[in-house]
């Protein structure tokens, strides 16, 4: 690492704000009202409206019980959610529908930026290839002197670490006396990404007036980065810039409905938040840069109280750091039409609902954080917005049951003539079926109506139109992807729901590394994950046969989905598939007929990697053959802090033990559990042992 440039980066209060802590704009920047007043007060009419039509549906008997009430409730709770997704995206549509060209490249830049990729024992062939490729492009703009490159590992498993090191001193060797390439491992993961990144800033921050935050799946072109890093430069209020990230080389059924979906739909929904945001926007963690005096300054985030999952860190750390670093008066922007920017996503329903649930604790969290002290407005929406996300579907579950047992009641339950009130005609639950067919209609074109704006601008970007295999593949791709959505979200509302429960009764989620792969999840695992959703499925449909026939036919999209729930987990990660479909042109997306440029050559340098079989070797052995290798990870060590007397690190002492009686390195890699490997890892002294550790068998 480069001399330390520290950076204060003090603790925030929720509970208290004082306004002249922040930072003051240059000029007055206009606020979008019209777009505001337009979004948010064409959702309320429509939840409005839909409320209305929902009451008339259950009314017509001249009276509402009970439970029809809870089912207008939830309806209206629900139906606000889509109403205000429909409105969005018809402001991004019109946006869109008036997109001019993309913005000239800058020819210079007079600020320095940290490129910076967190890691959490990921694979090295594929991280260090993004940087090499990105490195490349950015260079190739003239303009790369402007930028210097960080690998921040939080790795927890030694092989990982160690195989990190190893890519690191081969790329940096490669790029020679100009690398400008930088790698830290952190001891302890200590508040994880937003720890890892808070690290960076409060020890190297001084020397960058940007840092340009990356994942370990992100790739980004040259033009993309510097026309970041020059959007900063032009806005002397800005602290956060984000980019909008497309899907990328994704092969499985599953991941490329949903490479297609972002890139058909995403960019109306992402461009009608960006215009009624304005500088009030959101963060999502990466692909995005920050100036890092403002980031200090005031995204310092704290210990919630409590335990998890409510209490201790702040787990989905991007929203909270947006919101805060626009209480200090830095704006936070996005650029939703800047292309070059890309991720990928996991390849299977069972990979994603893995990360869903840890989304789902960090979101439901910010409930802790909506109200805190000083918060725009529209930070608060984007808090509540990320919180509705998750709770509409134990909503949606509660709706069908509600729903399920008004038609019990009604075919089940006896009027009651005598009442303690005067009737001439008894009351009991009934519904008007022909408002209700008309609002299910309106609710499922308000539901669908974003795919469609950007199915419909889709087809008339000409270029758009034919990377995607001309209209026909475009309009057929479309109905697939919803297809397979309406099968799957039943599974996902009942996993969320699920998910959700499991937060409320106080359970905490773990941070396990993401699957980026395309190799599909055995069958067993697909069976014990899903067969409760099947059962579900199975019961539900025969208890609503039972109860009326057209109550089964209203549940059958959400029985059908239950029901197949384990054969479209099991097909959602099938690399043939989605290889399939491909070959016959469907789900075709821009980047995938024509991929960019960094993203072939990021492929070709991860290929390359891989055959250099450094995530596969042995740490231990690695070290062990490698002597000049082994004293360049002890001089990457951090001193290590004094240990107070009586203290012990059993981990430490264990690995002590059993490397000082290990004749040879085979007995000592059989020997160590992985956090006593840690342990020797970080050890000078025990790793000099090892060292001197016969290669073979006694």
């Amino acid at each position: 690492m480069p001399p330390e440039a520290p950076l204060a980066m003090p603790v925030q209060r929720l509970d208290a704000w004082d306004g002249t802590d922040g930072h003051v704009p240059s000029v007055a920047h206009a606020k979008p009202w019209l777009a505001r007043l337009f979004v948010f007060g064409a959702a309320a009419l429509l939840t409005a409206y839909g409320a209305m039509q929902m009451y008339e549906v259950v009314a017509v008997s001249g009276g509402t019980t009970a439970l029809q009430y809870v089912l207008l409730a939830l309806f209206t709770l629900n139906f606000s959610w889509i109403a205000l997704a429909f409105t969005g995206a018809i402001l991004g549509f019109f946006v869109l529908l008036r997109r001019g060209r993309p913005p000239a490249l800058p020819v210079a830049l007079t600020t320095r930026t940290a490129v910076v990729m967190p890691v959490y024992n990921e694979a090295t062939a594929r991280t260090f290839a993004a940087i090499e490729a990105m490195r490349a492009e950015i260079d190739a703009t003239g303009l790369g002197k402007a930028f210097d490159y960080f690998v921040l590992s939080d790795s927890t498993q030694g092989d990982a670490w160690i195989a990190e090191e190893r890519a690191f001193l081969d790329l940096r060797a490669r790029w020679g006396d100009d690398a400008r390439l930088y790698y830290r491992h952190r001891p302890k993961n200590h508040h994880r990404k937003a720890g890892n990144i808070g690290d960076f800033v409060s020890r190297w921050g001084a020397t960058y007036d940007h840092m340009l935050v990356l994942d370990a799946d992100s790739l980004m072109t040259g033009a993309c980065v510097v026309h970041l890093a020059a959007a900063m430069e032009a806005d002397p209020d800005s602290g956060i810039i984000q980019s909008l990230p497309l899907i990328i080389n994704r092969n499985t059924l599953f991941a490329r409905v949903q490479q297609f979906a972002a890139r058909i739909y995403g960019p109306v929904i992402a461009t009608g938040l960006s215009v009624w945001s304005g500088r009030d926007g959101n963060y999502w963690g990466h692909n995005a840069i920050i100036r890092t005096k403002a980031f200090a300054a005031a995204c310092g985030l704290p210990d919630l109280p409590g335990k998890p999952p409510f209490g201790g860190h702040v787990l989905s750390h991007d929203f909270v750091e947006a919101a805060l670093i626009r209480r200090a008066g830095w704006s936070v922007t996005m650029l939703p039409a800047l292309p070059g920017s890309y991720e990928e996503s996991p390849p299977s329903l069972i990979d994603v609902a893995v990360r869903d649930r840890r989304w789902a604790q960090g979101n439901l969290q910010h409930s802790r954080i909506i109200g805190a002290a000083g918060l725009k407005p529209a930070s608060r929406q984007h808090f509540a917005t990320g919180i509705a996300g998750y709770v509409a579907s134990p909503l949606w579950l509660a709706q069908l049951v509600v729903g399920i047992a008004l038609v019990l009641q009604t075919a089940y339950v006896r009027p009651e003539y005598f009442t303690s009130e005067f009737g001439l005609y008894p009351v009991w639950p009934r519904f008007d079926p022909v408002r209700a067919l008309q609002l299910f209609g309106i609710t499922m074109g308000i539901l669908l109506a974003p795919k469609f704006l950007g199915l419909i601008l889709a087809l008339i970007d000409g270029p758009v139109r034919r990377a995607c295999g001309g209209g026909v593949r475009l309009v057929l791709s479309s109905l697939i992807e919803i297809l397979l959505s309406a099968l799957i979200a039943p599974i996902a509302m009942v996993i969320q729901s699920g998910s959700v429960f499991q937060i409320l009764v106080g359970r905490d989620t773990g941070w396990n590394p993401q699957r980026r792969d395309d190799g599909s999840i055995p069958w067993g695992d697909i069976v014990r994950r899903h067969r409760w959703h099947m059962a579900l499925g199975l019961v539900t449909g025969i208890a609503a046969f039972a109860i009326a026939t057209s109550l089964f036919l209203w549940m059958s999209p959400t029985i059908l989905g239950l029901v197949l729930a384990i054969p479209i987990s099991w097909a959602s990660g099938q690399l043939s598939w989605g290889l399939a479909l491909k070959r016959l042109g469907l789900l075709m997306t821009p980047e995938e007929r024509a991929p960019p440029a960094i993203a072939t050559d990021a492929g070709r340098l991860a290929t390359r990697n891989a055959a250099r079989g450094l995530d596969e070797a042995d740490a231990l052995r690695a070290l062990h053959a490698e002597p000049d290798f082994a004293r360049a990870h002890a001089a990457m060590l951090p001193q290590a802090a004094p240990r107070p007397r009586g203290v012990i690190d059993t981990d430490r002492a264990l690995a002590q033990a059993k490397v000082v009686e290990a004749h040879t390195l085979d007995e000592a890699a059989a020997w160590l559990a992985p956090k006593e490997r840690m342990a020797l890892l970080h050890d000078r002294a025990l790793l000099d042992r090892l060292g001197r550790l016969e290669a073979g068998a006694a």
